[in-house]
């Protein structure tokens, strides 16, 4: 699978934000090669957990700054969130059981999940907070 580049498609034209994207997409890319490459779980699943991590911090991110601007779609956009953390926790126990890998498909899935959250919800929250920021 090829990696995720970051480009002006998914910019939602909110710097900070934009940076947090980076790197979900950078640690996304290091997650990918690792499963590629076959690295040993335990790293993989290193990996994963910083991914997840590094997402739930992001999304409180997002969230503070919906709050702060008075963001009309906070409460859906937080529901969001919470569903895309507990489908990551999910691949999380899949990997911790002996035998089940992290597939191509799985990585796929969140190469989805990643992207379309971005390119749907979060450019939404962009061009608000570009108005009001």
């Amino acid at each position: 699978m090829k990696d995720l580049v970051w480009d002006k498609t998914l910019s939602v034209e909110v710097p900070e934000i934009d940076e947090d994207h980076r790197k979900l997409v950078d640690l996304f890319n290091i997650l990918n090669h690792s499963v590629e490459k076959g690295d040993a779980t335990d790293y993989v699943e290193a990996v994963l957990e910083e991914l997840i991590s590094c997402t739930v911090c992001h999304f409180r991110h997002e969230e503070r700054l919906m709050l702060k601007h008075n963001y009309d779609g906070f409460l859906e956009h937080k529901t969001e969130h919470q569903e895309l953390i507990e489908t990551a926790e999910a691949l999380r126990r899949k990997l911790l059981q002996p035998g089940k890998p992290v597939s191509n498909e799985d990585i796929q899935f969140l190469e989805h999940w990643l992207t379309g959250h971005i390119l749907g919800t979060d450019m939404d929250l962009g061009s608000y907070l570009s108005e009001v920021m």
